[in-house]
This record gives C-alpha cells, structure tokens and sequence, in this order.
C-alpha cells in the first residue's frame, strides 16, 4: 500500500498545490480531499493516474482548498458515466453539511445529463462520527474532529498486521480524540510552519500547529511514523530540512516531510 502526496501546501500556497492525497491498495484508490480546483486533475496525472480510475472519495470539510478539487472530479466522473466511459460506480464520503454543498455545486453546474449520473453511478455516502466503512479494502473509521471553524471529520484507518494510520484532517488533534492515534504506525498532521516562525505565520490564530506541536504529539502518543502536510510555501527547497532539524528535536520516530507528488510506502 502507498501514499501519493498530490498538494502539501495550506489554502493559500502559490508555490505547491493545497493539501489532498491519493491511497493506493492494489489498484484500489482513495482520494483525500481535491484541493482548491482544477489543478488536481494536473497532479493526478502527473502521479502516473487516471481520474476516471479514482472510485472513494472522502472529503474532510468544506473549506475551498479541500473542496473545490472535488467539483472537478464530479465533473469527470459524471460526464465519463454519461457517456459510457467510466467503469463501474463512485462514491464520495463525508458528513452532510459537505454533501449537501457538493449536491448543490453538482446540480446547479453539470449539464442535464450528467447530474443524472448523481444517485445513479455516483454516490453520496454520509459518514457519522465513530462509524466504519469498508474502502479500498481496509476498514476506516471516522471521527469528528471538534472543529469551532467548519464541521471537519479526519479518520482511522486498519493497514493489517495491527498496524493503523491516522489522518486528523488539517487542525491539531483534540486531546479527546488521541486514542485514535495512540501507537499508530502512521499519523497525518498538519504543521503550518516551524516553531522558530511561529511570530511570523501566527499558526495558532489560524487553529493550526507547529512543527514542534505536531511532533511532540506524536512522540507522546507513541506513533513510529510521523507525515507532515499542510504547511507555508516560502522556502519549499529547505522546507523538509528545515522542519525534520526541529522536529527530530521532539520527536524520534521516522518523520516524513513530502514534497508534492512524493510517493510514501506504507
């Protein structure tokens, strides 16, 4: 199984593409987020993919650098349902608010003919807090992140073995929610700049963390890998120096700062 990075950046990166992921499980694919438009058709197919071959989808929130990219891949997946060449059916998990807003977005922009497909190929699956799904083969449970900004879900996923991975969406991890994370083998967290920055990209007026929180963190819930996304974009070339430098400080267990496009095996 593999993680391909499609955006690293936050919502208003220049330099990268906004953070969203692909998961790969023998040709099974999950897509994590789309991003802020059509610049995740461009990152799909320089991965090495198809759009049309994305069948799950989950959505975390609303905010427009998750969401956007989304709408274009309904454009895709409907348009290629209305004409015959798209295999099989689609499904896009989230929690309703979301769902409603794409639905909206869907009808009110397709054609007539693709927004048929929607209900009818395409399918809208909301995801309650605490629930588990089947995707891709592995069983994914989801959880309500607290959010005071927007309703945000992240979730768990069972690798096999014992072995889980956690995404908590793009805030840090409430402390009720840390047994999802507890001995993980791989944790998903946001870290918007470094620490020693902290003064100049105000991370926490934003409900996001540093570099040292997201690694404290998971030196204390006992992850052995830790994968850091959703950052600044204002020195890309040393952002994955810079960040492992202070983060190995707090945390010892393998930390990933991926590049878009960056292929992670899990």
């Amino acid at each position: 199984m593999k993680l391909i990075m499609l955006g690293t950046g936050h919502a208003m990166v220049t330099e990268c593409y906004n953070t969203c992921f692909l998961m790969e499980d023998d040709g099974r694919l999950l897509l994590v987020d789309g991003g802020g438009g059509s610049g995740l058709l461009r990152q799909v197919s320089h991965a090495g993919y198809d759009c049309k071959d994305i069948h799950h989808i989950f959505v975390t929130h609303k905010h427009l650098d998750h969401l956007l990219g989304v709408v274009w891949m309904l454009r895709i997946i409907c348009q290629s349902m209305a004409r015959g060449t798209y295999e099989g059916e689609a499904y896009i998990y989230s929690h309703h608010e979301v769902l409603a807003l794409l639905r909206s977005m869907a009808v009110g922009l397709l054609d007539e003919k693709s927004a048929a497909c929607i209900d009818h190929g395409l399918h809208f699956v909301e995801v309650k807090d605490g629930e588990t799904l089947d995707i891709i083969g592995h069983p994914v449970t989801f959880f309500d992140i607290r959010s005071t900004k927007a309703k945000q879900f992240g979730f768990c996923m069972e690798l096999g073995s014992g072995k889980k991975l956690t995404c908590c969406g793009d805030e840090p991890l409430s402390a009720a929610l840390e047994h999802y994370a507890a001995g993980c083998e791989w944790l998903l967290h946001e870290a918007f700049c470094l620490h020693a920055e902290a003064d100049v990209y105000k991370p926490y007026a934003k409900h996001h963390s540093t570099v040292m929180d997201a690694c404290q963190l998971a030196e204390r819930l006992g992850a052995r890998n830790l994968l850091l996304y959703h950052t600044e974009d204002r020195n890309l070339l040393r952002r994955r120096e810079l960040y492992v430098n202070e983060g190995s400080q707090y945390f010892h267990g393998t930390l990933f700062v991926p590049d878009d496009l960056d292929v992670i095996q899990l």
